[in-house]
């Protein structure tokens, strides 16, 4: 098991300044995890989220509504959509009467795209946790927020 003061050669004041110090430690941590798994498919964890958001829709949304319902919100999701679109795995629908609306929707690609990374998707690292344990994190972390 990691220990953070010696992951980072440091002290603390206290431990609500160590457990802040080490929620961003391992959020940054878990960032590099999932750059390095999503590399391989060509796309970035954002890109994933965008292509998880249109699966679950279930029907086109707008742009709008992916922006809002984004883990991180990224100020640049229309550039990762545009990237998405060059790639073939969504599709951009324009509203017949209103030609500004823009919907979006997953392709056949993006869903087999989808369908291989949650085939090979590893979490080894948050099976470290036991599901009690997980609970307990999930509550603790809201309660932070």
């Amino acid at each position: 098991m990691g220990d953070l003061a010696k992951d980072i050669n440091s002290k603390f004041l206290n431990n609500k300044i160590k457990a802040l110090i080490n929620i961003k430690y391992t959020a940054n941590w878990i960032n590099s995890q999932e750059n390095d798994f999503f590399k391989q498919y060509g796309i970035s964890p954002q890109q994933f989220n965008i292509l998880r958001i249109l699966r679950g829709a279930n029907e086109p949304i707008k742009v709008q509504v992916i922006k809002d319902r984004m883990i991180e919100r990224a100020p640049n999701a229309t550039r990762l959509m545009d990237k998405l679109c060059d790639k073939q795995f969504i599709e951009r629908i324009r509203c017949d009467h209103d030609r500004r609306v823009v919907y979006i929707s997953i392709s056949k690609q993006g869903l087999e795209l989808l369908q291989t990374i949650d085939a090979n998707i590893k979490l080894d690292f948050i099976e470290n946790l036991s599901e009690e344990e997980a609970k307990q994190l999930s509550y603790l972390l809201d309660k932070i927020r």
